[in-house]
């Protein structure tokens, strides 16, 4: 129970990455808030695991603002939190990207992270402690091609977490990220473009373990890295992607 007694918000915790982060955090003991953009989503995984399901759009000031209200009305405090809800555009040259699908990438994975703590960071400082996990991926650290803008949004929330780390260790919260390589989660055909048995080839290639990053991963590297095990570790950008970027 390495998380008892710890309260955590897990962003786009409906599905994939988030929903796997949502149920090992459960399972160590935290109450977990599963804010995402789909509500249903946030529902059927808040009711598996104990936890209070909030509809949130973190591309918005307002929304973001109303999910830190709902989870100090809940708990109290946020000692946790997790920064995964995330989009891609589709794989093609960085020139033919639609302008509005670059604003959206950027608003959700990147503005997002703004957001969270311009609304949760002053409750952590006050109290002294807390952790932030931002899920980064492989693409900010070894870019592949035709997902630039992706790939840039991601080694923004890199440095993102590091500059973050400086800033707030003194006043003893910690800021970590993880860095999947592609997953069983709903944005694998959009990284791969199409999802065929030759194309999941292709990216298993690049993976030395030979398999995708799972939801379970992902859970595991989380729960390490938001408990007090970790407790001198902060602005690390820890690679869970059998060894892709080796």
């Amino acid at each position: 129970m390495q998380l008892d007694g710890k309260t955590a918000i897990v962003t786009g915790g409906g599905s994939g990455f988030g929903a796997g982060i949502a149920r090992a955090f459960a399972a160590a003991g935290a109450q977990v808030m599963v804010a995402d953009l789909n509500r249903d989503a946030a529902d059927a995984v808040a009711g598996e695991i104990g936890g209070v399901a909030k509809a949130a759009d973190v591309s918005d000031g307002a929304s973001v603002g109303e999910m830190a209200e709902a989870a100090l009305a809940a708990w109290g405090r946020i000692d946790i939190l997790v920064n995964n809800a995330g989009i891609t555009h589709l794989p093609m040259p960085m020139e033919d990207v639609p302008e509005a699908e670059f604003d959206r990438v950027l608003a959700v994975n990147v503005k997002s992270v703004y957001l969270t703590a311009r609304a949760i960071v002053p409750g952590m400082k006050a109290a002294g402690r807390g952790a932030i996990l931002n899920v980064a991926s492989t693409a900010g650290l070894s870019p592949r091609p035709n997902l630039n803008w992706y790939n840039a949004s991601k080694g923004w929330m890199i440095t993102a977490t590091k500059t973050m780390a400086v800033e707030l260790a003194p006043k003893g919260v910690r800021v970590n990220a993880i860095c999947p390589v592609a997953g069983e989660t709903p944005l694998l055909k959009s990284f791969m473009g199409e999802d065929t048995p030759e194309m999941r080839a292709k990216f298993l290639s690049t993976i030395p373990l030979g398999r995708f990053s799972t939801p379970e991963d992902m859970g595991n590297a989380a729960v390490f890295l938001c408990s007090d095990a970790a407790s001198m570790v902060t602005g690390v950008a820890m690679e869970v992607d059998g060894g892709r970027c080796i």
